[in-house]
């Protein structure tokens, strides 16, 4: 069974999930109140079933907070810090619209009491903790059936090209996605087949491909194609009932959401948007500046202890400090553990690859969990880098790559980081120059105090071993 079909029970499940939380929590907080004597011992111990109205109340504004955040539309990889947030935000407007009923609706009526302040404030914290952990079962819930089959959707791609590499390399890559990846459609004239994954035809073969492999999704990935080979590949995938996704023709200008616009009524697509703007720079810089004092601080004493091992380890400097190009394409010296012979580059710029030889024992370690990256913490406090944001290049590179990827000096509008939206989505050392780039140029785009978060706590997380891809 597609996850199409099971969507709907899915999502009714979780309303009730959710519900069922709801009341949890708050018996839990009407215990806790009459346990914990704050901010004052209880003048007499109301009966539960007398703020039955209140809970009835707290149930409504919670899902109907969770519906208009979106929360019952279940995307295909889900975020702990988005979950958090929304979560977060629903329940506390879901409390005001709770407490706002009870107020005006039960005056006068059995349910009028008068309810604890403590009370609430136990309810609101209680019910953010007990939806978290409901969802999260239920996302494994879904996970283990997917992993067993149920609920997967299956996936045809359109296009052998580099778009096309880069979707199917992702698919592999995250699983829980949920899809299937049944082969790929020649759209460009070529056999080869994408990571083992088939080419099982022509364009004009999709309807008898779509009906035998039983296909459930289609994603066409021929940006390169002019509109005619798009709408012509479309009508072959109309004789089934499949879902149809085209990636757009026009993503190598896009970076941001795409929002609707209009002039005088004729509507026009917003491409291009600049998050980071006024104070919000200065909201960025106060995170950084913090973040690195604090980060100097924690890692101090692992710090020293590995600038001694790799000071016995093998002769040479404890730091490699190399030219990087940063904020508006200015040089800058970044600051890292040495992690390779002091040879390394001996015969010019070379490209860190995986298992790379040049690597020392310590060193391969270091760059396994990425403990190298410390000393750029001293960048950031000294204001030549942040906490997140692109990876810094080498100018050697720099100057390669901006004659042929794309907007590639885009990137260089912020300044270079720690960690970045590339890397924790796994697009590290020597991966897609131009994957990288997109994602670097979203990231600039789309910026927010949040996403830097999401992507700090996400690094902390892909430094456990087996949580590299994590979402």
């Amino acid at each position: 069974m597609s996850s199409q079909r099971l969507r709907p029970i899915y999502s009714i499940t979780l309303m009730i999930l959710d519900a069922f939380m709801v009341v949890t929590a708050f018996v839990l907080a009407y215990k806790l109140r009459a346990i914990i004597p704050w901010p004052a011992p209880l003048a007499n111990n109301i009966p539960l079933v007398r703020y039955m109205g209140l809970i009835m109340a707290q149930i409504f504004g919670v899902i109907i907070a969770l519906f208009f955040f979106r929360q019952y539309y279940l995307r295909r990889a889900v975020s702990r810090v988005d979950q958090f947030y929304s979560v977060f935000a629903s329940v506390s407007i879901g409390t005001m619209i709770a407490v706002a009923i009870s107020v005006f609706s039960f005056k006068n009526s059995i349910f009028e009491v008068d309810y604890p302040r403590a009370m609430i404030i136990y309810a609101w914290i209680l019910t953010i903790i007990m939806i978290i952990i409901g969802r999260t079962v239920h996302l494994i819930i879904r996970d283990r059936l997917r992993d067993g089959g149920l609920g997967r959707d299956r996936l045809l791609i359109v296009g052998t090209g580099e778009v096309a590499r880069i979707i199917v390399q992702r698919i592999l890559w995250s699983p829980r996605l949920g899809y299937e990846l049944i082969g790929i459609i020649n759209g460009e004239d070529s056999q080869e087949d994408l990571f083992g994954v088939q080419v099982l035809g022509q364009p004009e073969d999709l309807p008898k491909i779509i009906e035998e492999h039983q296909i459930d999704e289609v994603i066409i990935a021929l940006p390169e194609k002019g509109h005619r080979e798009v709408v012509r590949i479309i009508s072959y995938c109309e004789r089934g009932r499949v879902s149809i996704k085209v990636f757009p023709d026009f993503f190598q200008f896009v970076a941001s959401e795409a929002d609707i616009d209009d002039l005088g009524g004729l509507p026009l697509l917003s491409i291009r948007n600049y998050a980071m703007r006024g104070y919000w720079l200065l909201f960025k810089r106060l995170m950084d500046f913090f973040g690195a004092i604090i980060g100097l601080i924690l890692f101090s004493p692992i710090m020293i202890l590995t600038a001694l091992a790799i000071k016995l380890e093998s002769p040479g400097p404890v730091f490699f400090i190399q030219e990087r190009m940063g904020l508006d394409g200015r040089p800058f010296y970044m600051i890292k553990y040495r992690s390779m012979r002091q040879d390394a580059e001996s015969s010019g710029p070379g490209w860190t690859v995986k298992n790379d030889p040049r690597q020392t024992k310590l060193g391969s370690i270091l760059r396994r969990i990425e403990m190298d990256e410390l000393p750029q913490f001293i960048n950031v406090l000294l204001g030549e880098m942040s906490l997140v944001g692109p990876r810094p290049e080498q100018t050697y590179y720099v100057n390669l790559f901006r004659e042929s990827v794309p907007r590639y000096m885009e990137r260089h509008r912020e300044k270079a980081g720690m960690t970045g939206w590339a890397q924790v989505n796994g697009l590290r050392g020597d991966t897609s120059i131009l994957e990288r780039t997109r994602y670097d140029i979203w990231y600039t785009e789309n910026w927010s105090i949040l996403l830097d978060i999401k992507i700090i706590l996400r690094t902390f997380w892909q430094i456990i071993p087996g949580n590299k891809h994590a979402t």
